[in-house]
């Protein structure tokens, strides 16, 4: 039996609560890993727009998003769980690419993409600074958010089929709301013990902020008038 510590988690002793010490380690050790994930999605993202890389089939592109997820839950308590990480958030910037690619086409495009990640980084340094000063413990929001991203998920995907531009905004603001909140939610979970591991923490943290920033995309688009 192997009695080594995990490194990728927190360690903490039968019956006691995660220490700040420990928490803080956690903390760290995510904005760090994240810090590394923004970098590589972002290097993934400008390849693509460099090369070219036409629009990925929606279809592929959710089907890697799942398979490169699981195997990152998988391999979460080993180096190879990093790795995972950056294969999920590489993919992710690099799906994005054609979409900026879109955007640098169309004037005033540029100005939305730019918006949307100002939006992106307010709304994430706003959501994180709301949990790590107040140091409330928002685990009572959990359901809330968890069966509003499996419904906003579902109508997301209703919506390639019968591609309704109303319901494409909702889905999009309901978006912002709820990843906003996980954001806020996931900290709070790093602060008081909730979640010990920061690779999971990270790519929940990485996936709020990607959708972040893609609904803000298709909200200013559409406020702009040019969807």
């Amino acid at each position: 039996m192997n009695n080594q510590p995990n490194p990728y988690s927190a360690p903490h002793q039968q019956g006691m609560a995660v220490t700040g010490e420990r928490a803080a380690q956690v903390l760290k050790n995510t904005y760090m890993l994240l810090g590394l994930s923004l970098v590589v999605a972002t290097g993934a993202s400008w390849f693509a727009m460099a090369s070219n890389i036409g629009f990925v089939n929606v279809w592929l592109t959710i089907g890697v998003y799942f398979a490169l997820l699981f195997a990152t839950n998988m391999l979460r308590n080993s180096a190879w769980g990093i790795l995972a990480v950056f294969g999920l958030t590489g993919w992710l910037g690099f799906t994005t690419g054609p979409i900026i690619n879109m955007y640098a086409q169309v004037p005033g495009g540029m100005e939305i993409v730019t918006m949307a990640l100002g939006g992106t980084a307010f709304i994430f340094v706003a959501m994180s600074a709301i949990a790590l000063f107040t140091r409330k413990d928002f685990s009572f929001l959990t359901n809330f958010i968890m069966i509003g991203i499996l419904v906003a998920f579902a109508a997301s995907i209703a919506n390639i089929f019968f591609a309704i531009p109303a319901l494409s905004l909702a889905v999009s603001a309901a978006f912002v709301l709820l990843s906003s909140l996980l954001i806020m939610w996931q900290t709070s979970a790093i602060i008081h013990g909730g979640e010990t591991n920061y690779i999971l923490a990270t790519v929940t943290l990485f996936v709020s902020i990607y959708n972040l920033f893609m609904s803000l995309l298709q909200i200013l688009t559409a406020l702009s008038g040019d969807d």
